[in-house]
């Protein structure tokens, strides 16, 4: 499916479930779409603390630690902003609280679009499908339809919050096993690249990780039919208007 045009788009929001997710899934998308100037926030579920045990990072500091650098990640695409939701990592599941949580920023933000991670386990990919990776995108999908745009849900957000039901135009599913959509990102890699290294609690002791992500960029570009050479993400298009 084709998506809408960019030029219907004036603000993105991006659901994921931990901090660096979505640099490493969409970050060349996101670089693509800010330099547009696309308004463009993130949401992370989780605020990461069973991450980088190869860090030296202790337990206790872990979670300051990897949204301080997903904020510094994020600055390198040109996200506006990054909100937290503070689930424990690990433990996510979609539950009607976090439902209310993306409902809520949902309706804060009133993206036109929406990039979430697949609520599918994707056999093919299975670190993609880490189960908080499924629950956010479950719950993402659920607050998009039918909650945002519903008077009657979550009537407390409207009646003491002051927010107004919103309808998402479009949702584009990262890590999906079916993708019907690729964007290039040859030209951000090197933004993406950027974002994924101020992840330092996670890949600083990975030396092959531009090797990794570009094999996986250079795979995608292919299934896509690119241009030998050139990278790409994936996406499955939802029409959610």
């Amino acid at each position: 499916m084709e998506p809408r045009d960019d030029k219907e788009i004036s603000r993105i929001l991006v659901v994921n479930a931990h901090p660096d997710d979505a640099d490493f899934g969409v970050g060349g998308t996101v670089a693509k779409l800010a330099a547009k100037g696309i308004e463009i926030t993130y949401v992370c579920c989780t605020n990461g603390d069973q991450g980088g045990e190869e860090s030296g990072v202790p337990q206790e500091e872990m979670a300051a630690t990897r949204q301080r650098e997903q904020r510094d990640a994020a600055r390198a695409l040109g996200v506006k902003d990054v909100i937290f939701l503070n689930y424990r990592d690990g433990h996510l599941e979609p539950t009607i609280g976090l439902r209310k949580d993306i409902v809520r920023q949902i309706r804060i933000h009133k993206p036109d679009r929406m990039l979430i991670q697949s609520p599918e386990r994707n056999w093919d990919r299975i670190g993609a499908s880490h189960p908080d990776h499924l629950a956010a995108g479950e719950a993402a999908i659920q607050a998009v339809y039918p909650d945002a745009r519903n008077p009657f849900a979550f009537m407390d957000l409207k009646n003491e919050e002051g927010l107004e039901p919103w309808r998402v135009k479009e949702v584009w599913v990262y890590a999906h096993h079916s993708p019907d959509y690729w964007v290039d990102i040859t030209e951000t890699f090197p933004k993406k690249m950027a974002a994924l290294n101020a992840h330092v609690s996670q890949t600083a002791h990975n030396k092959e990780l531009e090797r990794m992500v570009r094999e996986w960029a250079e795979r995608n570009a292919g299934v896509g039919g690119l241009p030998v050479g050139h990278l790409a993400e994936a996406f499955k298009i939802v029409n959610t208007d």
